[in-house]
């Protein structure tokens, strides 16, 4: 069994402002030994639920939060951007699960350091006429892809946002949220002892699939991602890009396959951040 694990870090045990998560804060530090504890907890739940390989994505922001040295030895780690794929960079049809670990709620949500990739500069996003952030679309690309995503860590309202998207999906919520800057926190041993455990628990549920390069593709899945920008001019530079369409002043989308679609937007954000001066969050 081989395991994906997606590490962002807004939804990290104890982690609650932007000093917390951004490089140069004055807790960016303790924030990622924070977010180590939290993905190493993942992997243990995950060899004890019999996995024999983990690949950890560091999905947050300048994507060199996790330090190699205070990972797990049993993972290995993608680390570094550009990424082609952003927050699913390097996740395959071989993988036969997805594991979220300190993921958000979506812009306009009220939970910690809530957002939709890009901080202010995203209004909202739809994925065929749906509400979506970055839960959802990491969980219908994952699904286009032919992997599951069986279990997320985060706050309260990144843990109802999945339940939503997914019922079967296996929520931890490490901590409570009474604003977007302040939180109720569970424990630390007591909120990564319950990520081990879920994660143990949603991979020990998981049904048996076809093993190797016999195991069939998914058909490609057709979507629709819509995009509202904070600034009319992302939206009208967006235009030049083949196959996307305006809705209206700040609002654009594009159809296509989903692992496709994903990368295109992976293109509209590089885009928006060099014209805005301000780089891609997650």
């Amino acid at each position: 069994m081989r395991i994906y694990v997606s590490a962002d870090m807004e939804g990290i045990t104890g982690l609650v402002d932007s000093d917390d998560v951004q490089p140069g804060g004055r807790d960016y530090e303790r924030g990622r030994s924070m977010m180590a504890e939290d993905v190493n907890a993942a992997v243990r739940g995950a060899l004890a639920a019999g996995a024999s390989a983990a690949l950890v994505n560091d999905a947050h922001g300048p994507m060199r939060n996790l330090l190699p040295e205070a990972l797990h030895p049993a993972a290995r780690l993608v680390r570094g951007r550009p990424k082609q794929m952003g927050m699913l960079e390097g996740l395959t049809g071989e993988y036969d699960a997805v594991v979220c670990v300190g993921y958000h709620a979506r812009a306009g949500a009220l939970g910690v350091l809530s957002h939709s990739f890009m901080g202010h500069e995203i209004e909202d996003m739809w994925l065929d006429g749906r509400p979506v952030g970055e839960i959802g679309l990491a969980h219908a690309t994952a699904a286009a892809l032919g992997v599951p995503v069986v279990a997320l860590t985060g706050d309260d309202a990144a843990c109802a946002e999945m339940t939503a998207w997914d019922a079967s999906v296996v929520t931890v919520p490490v901590k409570y949220a009474h604003d977007r800057f302040a939180a109720e926190l569970r424990p630390p041993q007591e909120a990564r002892k319950a990520v081990e455990e879920g994660v143990a628990r949603a991979l020990a549920a998981l049904p048996p699939r076809a093993q190797g390069p016999a195991r069939p593709s998914p058909p490609a899945a057709e979507a629709t991602l819509t995009v509202r920008w904070q600034s009319a001019s992302v939206a009208a530079t967006l235009l030049g890009i083949p196959s996307v369409t305006a809705v209206d002043g700040r609002t654009v989308r594009a159809a296509g396959p989903l692992p496709v679609l994903y990368r295109l937007f992976g293109v509209w954000m590089r885009v928006a951040s060099a014209l805005t001066n301000q780089p891609p969050y997650c």
